[in-house]
């Protein structure tokens, strides 16, 4: 089952059949520890639809929900923050988070920093280094079930946090800093180990950068990352959480203005963005 949040309400899809639900408000929607079967019953008197319904897509966050990340989660991401910080002095930061009990979590965005599918994102303009980090993202409510999965963008200037770990704020927040969809793809069962994230990133149409990586790489498992995401911290209204990225492009990369980024996961679907 997969939900897409559009201008005048929420579009379920089932089986490739797409079913308007009217009168329902996102916010309080999905932040329901039982969605999937609540979208299930409802989708019972429904007529359905075509895929019109999805053409203009919002980013299923809600108005009232934060975007928070994880970082270091995976061993290609150590490597390259260790690179990027090796002149400064700070690698010895990520080799020691990689390891450590408590991971890495940081809060990445407000929902009006958030764009969605077919979206322009943004490169800081005082940054000379930067990449996109596809990274699969949980959708988790506020009692801290995680109730779906959407496929996430974590926008973020390397050459900013290579300076100093303390720049890490400003490396990852600002306006259109993140990308979201294009959907949410509800499901009460783990996803399985061999989900492959793939990024591939095109300029004037050529490729100039792929890869993947299969979620079982992740160091940590979702719900530890919830775990400590929720400590001493509530979330009223749900939370979505960015777990890490495998896929790092090499040192020698950088997006340019006009680069088309295409994420896609297994079983969620591809989101795609333009850099501004």
């Amino acid at each position: 089952m997969k939900l897409y949040k559009i201008k005048n309400g929420i579009v379920a899809e089932k089986e490739n059949k797409f079913f308007l639900l009217k009168n329902e408000a996102w916010d309080p929607f999905i932040n329901d520890d039982d969605v999937l079967q609540k979208t299930e019953q409802l989708i019972k008197g429904l007529a359905e639809g075509d895929k019109n319904l999805v053409a203009e897509l919002l980013p299923p966050i809600g108005d009232r929900q934060e975007l928070w990340a994880c970082g270091v989660t995976y061993l290609r991401s150590k490597v390259g923050r260790q690179e990027e910080s090796k002149a400064s002095g700070g690698a010895d930061f990520y080799a020691k988070v990689y390891e450590a009990e408590r991971p890495e979590v940081f809060f990445k965005s407000t929902p009006h920093r958030v764009v969605g599918n077919n979206a322009f994102v943004r490169i800081r303009k005082d940054s000379t280094w930067d990449v996109p980090e596809p990274e699969l993202t949980l959708v988790v409510t506020s009692s801290g079930k995680i109730i779906g999965y959407t496929i996430g963008n974590d926008m973020s200037s390397r050459s900013i946090e290579g300076e100093n770990p303390l720049y890490l704020p400003q490396a990852k927040t600002y306006d259109e800093c993140a990308a979201l969809g294009p959907c949410i793809y509800l499901t009460n069962k783990p996803l399985g180990g061999n989900t492959l994230i793939s990024l591939v990133i095109k300029r004037n149409n050529v490729v100039v950068f792929e890869g993947s990586v299969a979620i079982s790489q992740m160091k940590r498992t979702v719900q530890e990352l919830v775990s400590f995401a929720y400590r001493e911290c509530s979330f009223p209204h749900g939370c979505l959480i960015m777990t890490g990225t495998g896929v790092v492009p090499g040192n020698d990369f950088t997006l340019q203005s006009g680069d088309e980024i295409i994420i896609s996961i297994d079983n969620i679907g591809t989101l795609i963005n333009m850099v501004r």
